[in-house]
């Protein structure tokens, strides 16, 4: 299929469950919800979110060398300055568990390491400071508390144990890197550091500003929400005088086609995902396939089992960034145990089916499941330490 093609097909499908009224078609709820959460996300995700995120991807594949990536993300990095690089991120970023995927894919292929790429695959989203603050003002200081600091440690034991696990592979291709780097394979960075630094910081700023969210609880941040698109604006300009006046016209053609590729996998992964979880679980508030009541009856108490559920479905559900609070405040109030709630906090805005779907296809089935698997075991068990605490 031709290039041109499948850029037609995509913005088709876009557009398609961008602008067409499901709600006004008598269709099953379980299909309803399906299309009102793949509308949803075209909505709230692609445009502001995504599309920065793939050119941020495309970027990272063309202008920061593979030398540099290799020197401090990968397998034989200094693990204290890579670690703690990764599971800081979360907080600069502030991005979902969708948005951070295409970030994943663009240091992952230049050459990170397993461990620091699934620390800040894990940290992108379950560090936003935003949502721990607004954790702990509507479900309890005790859970913003734990949230904050558990998705910290989480984001650093889970990159380690991904790097000693697969220990073997990351030997290998620290050893090819390390022949590459030897044989000249590796290019150099042909711009002055503070041009590129410049560059991807004013990326960085759209992806954030374009994205803030309202709270007027918060007075500074009001404020900026309420310049937001005036920030955007002026670092969307500067973006444009950078892209003209730095880069050749071969270097942003390979800028957009490198952030094409990012978006070619990843798109339709996505959109299949929020099909499924929509027909599954519908979109937050709303009842699809599973009613809510099994989940509320089971998520009840401080059990492993109560926890590990919680875990499994918040890793399977899709959240928008900061909607699990009210989602969790509903459950709570309907008899959901703390130690659950932690759990459901612990994994759900880190891992999603789609995100699931699209971490396979850039690291593996079985890197997969072993990164899935430490996420909602280790939520589990830090749910239940929670609510035995308190």
């Amino acid at each position: 299929m031709k290039e041109k093609t499948k850029i037609f097909i995509i913005v088709a499908v876009f557009i398609f469950f961008y602008f067409i009224p499901f709600s006004n078609y008598g269709m099953p709820q379980v299909i309803l919800e399906s299309l009102l959460m793949a509308q949803d996300y075209a909505r709230q995700h692609v445009l502001l979110c995504l599309i920065p995120a793939f050119f941020i991807a495309g970027a990272i594949a063309n202008f920061i060398s593979q030398e540099n990536v290799i020197k401090y993300f990968g397998a034989g990095a200094n693990k204290f300055l890579s670690y703690t690089v990764a599971s800081v991120s979360g907080t600069i970023l502030a991005v979902c568990s969708c948005t951070v995927l295409p970030l994943f894919a663009g240091i992952y292929k230049r050459g990170a390491g397993i461990g620091p790429a699934t620390a800040f695959l894990y940290s992108g989203p379950a560090i936003n400071v935003l949502a721990i603050i607004l954790t702990a003002r509507v479900l309890g200081f005790e859970l913003g508390l734990a949230r904050a600091i558990g998705a910290i440690i989480f984001s650093v034991i889970i990159g380690l144990s991904m790097h000693f696990i697969f220990i073997e592979d990351e030997k290998k291709k620290n050893l090819n890197a390390n022949k590459n780097l030897t044989l000249g394979k590796v290019e150099q960075e042909d711009k002055p550091l503070w041009q590129t630094t410049f560059y991807f910081a004013t990326m960085i700023g759209i992806l954030i500003f374009a994205n803030w969210g309202k709270d007027e609880s918060f007075k500074i941040w009001q404020t900026i929400y309420n310049f937001k698109w005036f920030i955007t604006g002026i670092l969307l300009i500067i973006l444009s005088w950078i892209v003209i006046k730095w880069f050749k016209k071969e270097e942003r053609i390979q800028w957009v086609k490198s952030s094409w590729g990012f978006a070619e996998q990843i798109l339709p992964l996505l959109l299949g995902g929020v099909l499924v979880a929509g027909f599954l679980l519908g979109r937050p508030g709303s009842e699809a396939l599973i009613p809510k009541i099994w989940i509320e009856n089971l998520v009840g108490g401080n059990s492993i089992w109560s926890n590990l559920f919680a875990s499994v479905v918040g890793a399977l559900m899709y959240f928008a960034t900061l909607t699990e609070i009210p989602i969790l405040q509903g459950l709570l109030g309907a008899g959901m145990g703390k130690g659950p709630a932690l759990a459901l906090l612990l994994a759900g805005p880190a891992l999603s089916l789609p995100n699931m779907l699209v971490i396979r296809s850039i690291m593996g089935t079985k890197k997969t499941l072993v990164f899935v698997s430490l996420v909602v075991i280790m939520a589990a068990i830090s749910g239940m330490l929670f609510g035995n605490i308190f």
